[in-house]
């Protein structure tokens, strides 16, 4: 079970983020990864699992998220 208190995770921001409109990425034990909004950091966290993350990943960087 995936514990959640979150004020421990270690939050990082990607090094291509720009203007504010960022999110947030945490690895969260060995099958989890929390998202949140990096302006709204009190906010909901999405938590997905690994494998989810790399789908998302994937698809991000090969543009099927662009509008």
């Amino acid at each position: 079970m995936l514990d959640s208190d979150l004020s421990k995770a270690d939050w990082r921001k990607s090094r291509h983020s720009a203007n504010g409109n960022c999110v947030e990425v945490a690895q969260l034990g060995l099958t989890h990864v929390g998202i949140r909004d990096s302006n709204d950091r009190s906010g909901a966290t999405l938590v997905v699992t690994v494998e989810d993350w790399r789908a998302l990943s994937a698809g991000i960087k090969d543009g099927e998220f662009d509008f």
